[in-house]
């Protein structure tokens, strides 16, 4: 499933360059950040010593590739596959209305860099509202390559004390930069480029998508930067995800220095010796636990897997269930997500939930809906085929089953979003549980209910299992009205566990309705409300 029928709620950013491409004058230089020791620094740069080298992002090729998008019609050399019968990546037509964009030029072709980064991909992500232990403090580690020593870096604060003075300073220059965040995000990646032009190649040519990653990202850190546990979990999980980009510890410094150079000129009223001070504190703190937590997950995880289509079954004129062959094992739980790239379209990622429980056959399997102007999600409807070669990345998400209760589990899953409740279902079943469970599917019309059968069909084998589908337009022999409703209805659910799986509207409501018939929020699980609109169907 695409996280899941989402759209982007953002108009793409102004474009125009900032009239100036340095720092302002009275600031004669950036930050200064001590020289990279040799502690982290990666042994390799490669893949894993058991895994080929990466196939798709290698200079060699960067500019065949960015040449390819821009000019649809040439032909793109085929992928290295490892395996005879794949097929080479045939290039996309032309786009017509609706249909697949031609992403924007690179810089250097008159255009100014968009405003978003793709290494930061997930930084808007909201995060949950319950978070389980994390690891070790930050100050408990030794510093990052370029970053300032611990001394230095921002102090561990418990939850629900008062704002540490650094927070405030960093709060006052938020609330000065959000009316012209666009403008500043601009600055900030013109800055960037310019002063280190070899990380333009992290970032795919079309960055319009993502133009407000970047702010939501400095408003999260913000906002937790006093909360220790939540913070450190949450930049774990962005650190470990951002390796697929290619991301190294040297990248950091040069993100905060422009960050910094960013932030000094449009926040000039709030801006001082000591904001900046607490600025370079807490990105020294985020950098470090992103850092640390991509240091440890490299000893134990590749960076992503490829994986060969070997199932493309289309069930509407645009929802596809698309099924892969990790070529190692992909290790996940029932209910998360993994970030996907398709060849067609290099360093584009979108998430998409696994729509079964982990097979002993180790197939994945994925509902893609195609979005209109979808880049991957078009792809992966209209163009894959098997034998074409995808890449995953590391699996996320935390809407999974708590096998240690016997609550029952209340589903809500509308649309594309059945996908991972599908999987809940399948999961509850292998543990041998007779647990209740019931489902709620929802779609506006009898036709898009395109996984019915196999629910009905679930529920037919397993006694436990009740699916009710719910239609909210057009005449219909299934239950009539808003999914919620139909939830309320058929309530209370006091024994129960809440999912909810599905566009972000149905989502906002499906929680406000369970919270309000007395479900308490810290047992309603989902993925994060800002991850589901920005992360996938942003442009597909």
């Amino acid at each position: 499933m695409e996280q899941p029928d989402r759209q982007d709620p953002y108009a793409p950013p102004e474009r125009s360059v900032p009239p100036e491409r340095s720092a302002p004058p009275e600031r004669s230089a950036p930050p200064e950040w001590p020289a990279p020791p040799e502690r982290l620094a990666p042994p390799e740069r490669s893949a894993p010593p058991d895994r080929p080298a990466p196939e798709w992002s290698e200079a060699p090729d960067q500019q065949a590739r960015t040449d390819q998008q821009a000019h649809p019609d040439r032909q793109d050399p085929p992928l290295p596959r490892g395996r005879r019968h794949r097929r080479p990546a045939e290039p996309l037509p032309a786009p017509a209305a609706g249909q697949l964009p031609t992403p924007p030029p690179a810089p250097g072709t008159g255009r100014a860099p968009g405003t978003g980064w793709a290494p930061v991909t997930g930084w808007g992500a909201s995060i949950p509202a319950s978070s389980a232990a994390a690891s070790a403090p930050a100050d408990a580690q030794p510093p990052a390559p370029g970053m300032p020593p611990a001394r230095d870096r921002l102090p561990v604060r418990r939850a629900g004390s008062a704002p540490s003075p650094d927070t405030v300073l960093i709060r006052r220059t938020l609330a000065e930069i959000e009316p012209v965040a666009d403008k500043a995000t601009s600055y900030f990646y013109a800055l960037l480029f310019i002063r280190h032009p070899d990380l333009r190649s992290l970032f795919p040519v079309a960055m319009d998508t993502q133009r407000d990653r970047l702010f939501k990202a400095l408003l999260t850190a913000a906002e937790h930067a006093d909360d220790t546990a939540t913070l450190t979990e949450y930049l774990s999980h962005l650190g470990r995800g951002h390796r697929k980009y290619g991301t190294l510890p040297e990248h950091y410094p040069a993100v905060g220095e422009c960050l910094i150079a960013a932030l000094t000129r449009f926040a000039s009223d709030t801006w001082s010796e000591a904001t900046e001070a607490a600025w370079v504190r807490v990105y020294t703190t985020v950098s470090q636990i992103m850092i640390d937590a991509a240091a440890e997950d490299e000893q134990s995880s590749p960076a992503w897997w490829q994986a060969e289509v070997v199932g493309h079954e289309l069930r509407t004129r645009d929802i596809a269930v698309v099924t892969v062959r990790p070529e190692e094992p992909y290790p996940f739980l029932a209910g998360q997500y993994t970030s996907l790239e398709t060849p067609w379209w290099p360093r584009i990622w979108r998430n998409y939930s696994f729509s079964s429980a982990p097979r002993s056959d180790g197939l994945l399997t994925f509902h893609v809906k195609a979005v209109p102007a979808g880049w991957v999600s078009n792809a992966l409807v209209h163009h894959a085929r098997p034998g074409d070669v995808l890449r995953l990345g590391p699996p996320a998400g935390s809407m999974i089953v708590d096998h240690t209760t016997d609550n029952g589990l209340l589903c809500l899953g509308g649309g594309t979003g059945i996908a991972p409740i599908k999987a809940l279902v399948e999961d509850v079943a292998e543990h041998g549980r007779r647990r209740p469970v019931e489902v709620f599917y929802g779609a506006r019309h009898d036709d898009d209910l395109y996984d019915i059968d196999t629910m009905l069909g679930l529920q037919r084998s397993h006694p436990w299992l009740s699916v009710r589908p719910v239609v909210s337009d057009g005449p219909t022999r299934r239950l009539s009205g808003q999914l919620t409703h139909i939830v309320r209805e058929y309530g209370p659910w006091p024994a129960y566990d809440a999912y909810l799986s599905g566009p972000p509207g149905m989502i906002r409501s499906g929680v406000d309705t369970l919270v309000g018939i007395g479900i308490p929020s810290h047992r309603i699980r989902h993925d994060g409300i800002d991850e589901l609109t920005t992360s996938s169907t942003d442009r597909g």
